[in-house]
């Protein structure tokens, strides 16, 4: 049997870890999950997600202080973090432009297309 990869997907909706979750496993995947960055933080010190999907708007960590915790990091920053939200492409622009940390690997709008978000699963992973 082949290694699993990981997935942790950080989102404050239920809904939306439920669907991933749920799309990520029917493909192969195992997931864990986080409402928040400060319990997604928790979740990465205990094990290393193959990639994390984050969400930007969230109570008690954000999602930009998550990634930007995480890309500062030398023994999280290689991994690849998809950002999925509801906030406009105004965020792509603004993120890509942090010249101090590197630009998300992928970013995925709500609502979520499965086939975009899976194909760079795919491509990450």
């Amino acid at each position: 049997m082949t290694d699993q990869k990981l997935i942790l997907i950080v989102d404050d909706e239920q809904d939306i870890r439920t669907y991933l979750s749920t799309l990520f496993e029917d493909q192969g995947f195992k997931t864990t999950l986080a409402k928040d960055g400060k319990e997604a933080m928790q979740i990465i010190q205990a094990e290393l997600p193959d990639l994390i999907t984050l969400d930007i708007s969230m109570p008690e960590k954000s999602g930009v202080k998550f990634f930007r915790d995480m890309k500062m990091n030398d023994q999280w920053k290689k991994i690849p973090i998809i950002i999925v939200t509801g906030v406009s492409e105004d965020f792509k622009s603004f993120i890509s432009s942090r010249h101090q940390i590197p630009a998300p690997e992928g970013f995925v709008p709500k609502p979520i297309s499965p086939e975009e978000i899976l194909k760079l699963v795919r491509t990450l992973t």
